[in-house]
């Protein structure tokens, strides 16, 4: 076969020199190529691939070397067959390195495919966002959807900022965004009595796990029982002038400065606190999104739509729902201020009611997803933790703080995957032989507190079930009490009990129910526990400690009680040195 190549490789470059020259020199050529067997025979053999394109090129280079070699005598064959062969190993090598550039240039390709593949991460495939008039874009320029899920309260809560727990929230629930909520009034929280070095270490900690993941954070500065953001501004401005100059290169970063303006704190009030904490993140970070919170618990946007922020751009403003509370109200609000030009994202919401407990309104919560996928709307589901509460993602019974089944989520975490699965480029690799949660059992299918029952089918995550937890919660009875005064009835019970960093720590339910015939202003329920305390965590009132005795008054929102009504709904987490096994309760 070689031998046959040879020959026609010869005929061809003869035809081709008897058309230029005549045939002067046709029989010089034939006798030196002829007399460079092995040469020849060596560069068919090591081409064969690319035979055509070789031939083709070989019969150039030789043309060219014999018209140079049509001025010199035939003593000069020897220099002519180098040339001959210098030229043809030169063209093998120049067919090689475009063979070796056209590979390269296949995997550069296949790893730019595989950058932008739903393969990558979040920030892989999007980059840097931005906001474009009412909606945020990638670099790309093409509309992204923040789909995330938010901590609960760093202080109370901080097992859950680690690494695999993020990639739990990427792969298997289908998540591109973290929200780091750092409360600031709250006990333990960064403006009273928490240990600011602490919580600010959680935060970076949390940024960082997310960068290496290729996720979005958002920093919460989450006020809440301060009402106001200026109550703590000095606070706020330098705690994100330290976090912009940390997180300046990380273009994964997103500043939210105001959790929930409430009490009646006005939007002027905080647009004014917003002037002055955005230029400094504007220092240090000067593209960053940053989310500026709406009165009302983040539910009046409409009021900064009629006077929004025009000196910085790259700003968002928050709406939070809770699905069995806010509605068509708080949606139209939305739309009201999306139609004026308003970018808004829901930096916080759940599927129950608004204080983060009680039943799942599935049904209402696709109203919601529907309506923000509408306006391209992104949304942040609160929260990462296993508190006895339906909003609460894990299980209650369930103590891992990653690599979550999907059996150890609640119902709220069920139907949350569901969601994401749908709304992002990896999609919920928990889902996987699941079927997703659509809608609601039309029962107590969270994860109340009261339940005292493990109903499966209705996959009622029971507070008090102490089984498959990881073996540290407390496996004694949990106590309750109760207590009665002026017409007032309040019932206290310890829905979960566990141990951590040497303390035992226990979550307390109240109700308050009003069985006279007019209605209660103001009232107090205190709790002994025979032991000291210290209150962790309370939600839906106020609270401190004297001595043994736990003090729990009103929020401005649940003070009065109507004639045959009840305030539920409130809780706190204690605490102590030794378990609880006792408590006394009063009320007035």
């Amino acid at each position: 076969m070689k031998k046959t190549v040879k020959l026609w490789v010869i005929m061809l470059i003869a035809i081709a020199l008897f058309a230029v020259t005549g045939c002067k020199y046709v029989n010089n050529v034939v006798e030196i190529i002829s007399g460079n067997d092995s040469g020849v025979s060596s560069e068919v053999s090591s081409d064969t691939d690319d035979s055509t394109e070789s031939a083709g090129s070989t019969e150039e280079s030789e043309e060219e070397s014999l018209q140079t070699a049509g001025s010199e005598t035939t003593s000069e064959h020897d220099d002519v067959k180098e040339e001959v062969s210098e030229e043809s190993n030169s063209q093998a090598a120049s067919s090689e390195e475009v063979k070796e550039e056209e590979s390269v240039t296949e995997e550069n390709t296949e790893t730019e495919e595989n950058v932008t593949a739903a393969t990558g991460t979040p920030y892989e495939m999007h980059g840097a966002l931005r906001v474009d008039g009412t909606v945020i874009v990638d670099a790309n320029g093409e509309t992204f959807q923040i789909a995330g899920v938010s901590t609960h309260g760093l202080a109370w809560f901080p097992d859950y900022v680690n690494k695999d727990a993020f990639l739990s929230i990427r792969d298997d629930w289908g998540a591109n965004t973290i929200r780091l909520a750092m409360y600031t009034a709250e006990n333990g929280g960064y403006c009273e009595g928490g240990n600011k070095d602490s919580l600010k270490a959680l935060v970076k900690d949390g940024v960082n796990y997310a960068t290496d993941l290729g996720m979005y954070a958002i920093v919460d500065w989450h006020i809440l029982h301060d009402l106001d953001p200026n109550k703590y501004k000095s606070d706020s401005i330098a705690f994100f002038d330290e976090m912009s100059k940390e997180f300046k290169d990380q273009d994964n970063v997103i500043y939210e400065i105001c959790n929930e303006p409430n009490g009646g704190t006005s939007w002027s009030q905080v647009k004014s606190y917003a002037l002055e904490v955005i230029p400094v993140i504007r220092a240090n970070d000067p593209n960053a999104i940053i989310i500026v919170g709406t009165p009302n618990w983040c539910q009046y946007v409409d009021d900064a739509a009629n006077d929004p922020i025009t000196e910085y751009d790259n700003i968002v403003y928050a709406v939070h729902f809770y699905a069995e509370t806010h509605r068509d109200d708080i949606r139209n609000r939305m739309t009201t201020a999306i139609n004026k030009g308003l970018p808004v994202i829901i930096s916080e919401f759940s599927i129950c009611d608004a204080s983060g407990n009680g039943h799942n309104n599935i049904e209402q919560a696709n109203v919601w997803i529907d309506l923000l996928d509408q306006y391209d709307v992104g949304f942040v589901a609160w929260n990462l933790s296993n508190k006895a509460e339906s909003s609460s993602l894990i299980s209650s019974g369930c103590h891992k703080k990653s690599g979550w089944t999907y059996d150890e989520l609640s119902e709220s975490g069920k139907w949350l995957v569901g969601v994401l699965n749908e709304h992002t480029d990896q999609g919920a690799g928990l889902l996987n032989g699941q079927s997703p949660v659509t809608s609601g059992n039309g029962g107590n299918s969270n994860n109340t507190a009261d339940n005292n029952t493990n109903n499966q089918n209705n996959n009622n995550q029971n507070a008090n079930n102490n089984a498959n937890n990881g073996g540290n919660n407390q496996q004694a009875t949990l106590p309750s009490g109760s207590g009665s005064g002026n017409n007032l009835y309040a019932t206290v019970t310890a829905a979960n009990a566990w141990e951590s960093g040497g303390k035992y720590c226990t979550q307390l339910n109240i109700s308050i129910e009003n069985k006279g015939g007019s209605s209660v202003t103001g009232w107090t329920v205190e709790i002994d526990l025979a032991q000291s305390a210290n209150i962790d965590q309370i939600w839906c009132a106020t609270g401190k400690v004297e001595g043994n005795k736990l003090i729990i008054t009103p929020e401005s929102f649940n003070g009065t009680i109507e004639s045959g009504k009840t305030v539920s709904d409130i809780g706190l987490i204690v605490s102590t040195t030794n378990s609880v096994s006792a408590t006394s309760v009063q009320v007035r």
